[in-house]
């Protein structure tokens, strides 16, 4: 820690404060002592001494998912519970909402604390600040999109696919005007699952209607209100492709709101919880978090057991599982 007070101009006591977190540092300090960390690729050792076990390993791994209130990530990371638990390892998890800033931030505390291995959901869009974690030995997964400027495992669903897959499946149905709904437009994923949508829509010799396109929706409270703006104009969808499951949810609202849940069909990715249970049953573009999760901790616990191979990417597939909303057949005069 001298050497970082010494570049970044500071006391050791500033740079004790930043390293743990504590209060009375101004913001400039702050950024002078953390740019200090990273040029020097300063990695304090937190409690080394009640965490170290014989041959270096502290028997605990970092999981970082974009909000594990989501039924998906919770899905994900009780996945790895159960590779790491039966292993004697404890899973520390955090929500990195979308945050590339949160990102590093949290991934420095976890390396600050000798986690054995990280598995991450990226935020940002350059993982290449964790070289100097790869380099001193962590395990590094990404999980649901790929690191950038950074060579590690990744595990990946088929978004592309998956979303075509969905909309033909409207298609198949009879419908024309199929509206997109989505997550925030410059996430990896929701970019993939937009390009499965027009990618079925171009294979069908249908047009894009930018009218029908709705993105950065990001919470059910806006996707409700999205769906019901869509489904008000004159000339509505008959068919809704949501691309995420808590946009899923909104969009359901908004139709029983609206009465017409048995009138528009919906198809989304991901599934959540008491889809089936609705009626109709939302029809959905499943991923498999459990098998995503398990993977990426098998994947993880093979390189902090020694595995030097080159970087690998794994891909878990979607399934589409009819459940009635998204077999609804295209109707007139919607508005009505």
């Amino acid at each position: 820690m001298r050497d970082v007070a010494a570049v970044a101009g500071v006391s050791l006591k500033t740079v004790s404060r930043v390293v743990n977190g504590e209060p009375g540092v101004s913001s400039t300090l702050g950024r002078r002592v953390r740019d200090a960390i990273d040029e020097l690729d300063f990695r304090p050792n937190i409690g080394a001494r009640s965490l170290r076990r014989a041959g270096g390993r502290t028997a605990t791994v970092g999981l970082l998912l974009e909000d594990v209130s989501n039924p998906f990530s919770s899905t994900l990371q009780r996945a790895v519970e159960d590779v790491a638990i039966p292993r004697g390892v404890m899973v520390f998890t955090a929500s990195l909402d979308e945050d590339p800033q949160r990102e590093r931030e949290l991934t420095r505390a976890f390396s600050a604390r000798r986690a054995d291995g990280l598995i991450i959901a990226p935020a940002s869009d350059d993982q290449s600040y964790l070289e100097s974690e790869v380099r001193a030995g962590t395990a590094i997964v990404c999980i649901d999109r790929q690191a950038r400027r950074l060579a590690v495992d990744s595990v990946l669903t088929t978004n592309v696919d998956g979303s075509k897959a969905g909309v033909r499946h409207l298609i198949e149905q009879g419908h024309r005007r199929i509206a997109f709904l989505g997550d925030r437009h410059d996430i990896t994923t929701a970019q993939q699952r937009y390009e499965g949508y027009l990618q079925a829509l171009a294979e069908a010799g249908l047009p894009v209607d930018t009218g029908l396109v709705l993105s950065d929706l990001t919470s059910q409270a806006l996707a409700q209100a999205a769906a019901v703006q869509l489904l008000e104009q004159p000339d509505p969808p008959t068919a809704l492709f949501t691309a995420q499951n808590l946009v899923t949810i909104g969009v359901a609202r908004a139709l029983r709101h609206l009465k017409r849940e048995r009138r528009v069909a919906v198809v989304g990715f991901d599934d959540f919880p008491l889809a089936d249970l609705l009626d109709p049953g939302i029809t959905v573009v499943a991923q498999d978090p459990t098998a995503i999760g398990r993977l990426a901790a098998t994947v993880l616990f093979d390189r902090i057991g020694g595995n030097d191979s080159p970087p690998t990417t794994h891909v878990v597939p979607t399934r589409l599982i009819p459940r009635g909303s998204g077999e609804i057949g295209p109707q007139k005069n919607l508005t009505a």
